[in-house]
């Protein structure tokens, strides 16, 4: 058996490895993964795993071939990217999805990763650059990874013992998103920015901007009623009718 060799697939990334430093393995813009063995399907079924909400992510990290690769480095929408091609390659293409009654047949390898727009990238960072439409306020800001999802989890949680009936999850979330304020870094000046200076319908239009501008795969799908809905991605996702 030491002869036999896992098939693999290399998987492009939405963001193609801009985003990362040039010294990191996603910096060049693709993934190796293998096939799901049983041994991924004993982590699937892990009830440790599955209560700390830790299942997807310890998939991830048996199946990528290079062990170097850090799971919290990798930005969101690259991050579902590789969770499609792993359930892909693990329990093919077919995804039926039940909505409002209706079974919906989904061709999983007919989703498209979104374009992703480096003209506003400051070289070599995770940072872009964006301008409010309606105060005209220039910002950067960056896209979040896995290290900074624990970081607003781990303050959602605290505020959560402090402010038990308002927990402010968008303000929080913004603090750690924007990097600078008309060039301005300073942590003290974005978080007094966003609590009190930013604009209702700026905030809108950022969070509208991040919607379309940052890189994923484009989740969405058309039903025949013209409707449109977003295929779900969570522990069901690697479930299918057996």
């Amino acid at each position: 058996m030491s002869e036999f060799k896992f098939p693999t697939e290399e998987v492009d990334l939405p963001s193609g490895g801009l985003l990362y430093p040039k010294d990191n393995p996603l910096s060049s813009g693709k993934v190796e993964i293998k096939y799901m063995t049983a041994k991924e399907e004993d982590i699937l079924t892990n009830q440790s795993y599955i209560q700390k909400g830790t299942v997807l992510d310890k998939v991830l990290e048996s199946v990528i071939i290079n062990k170097a690769i850090k799971l919290k480095d990798l930005l969101i929408g690259d991050k579902n990217a590789l969770l499609i091609a792993t359930r892909i390659l693990g329990y093919g293409k077919k995804y039926k999805v039940i909505h409002k009654g209706e079974t919906i047949d989904i061709d999983l390898t007919e989703l498209e990763n979104k374009p992703f727009d480096p003209s506003t990238l400051i070289e070599g960072k995770n940072e872009l650059a964006f301008t409010l439409p309606h105060s005209e306020t220039k910002i950067t800001y960056r896209l979040l990874d896995g290290h900074d999802n624990a970081k607003i989890d781990a303050e959602l949680k605290g505020l959560k013992k402090i402010q038990k009936d308002h927990v402010p999850e968008l303000t929080t979330r913004l603090k750690h998103i924007i990097v600078s304020v008309n060039g301005d870094e300073d942590s003290k000046s974005i978080r007094e920015f966003v609590d009190g200076y930013m604009l209702a319908r700026d905030s809108r239009a950022f969070r509208e901007h991040l919607k379309i501008s940052q890189p994923d795969v484009d989740m969405s799908i058309i039903l025949d009623s013209g409707e449109e809905v977003e295929v779900p991605l969570g522990l069901n996702f690697f479930w299918p009718d057996a």
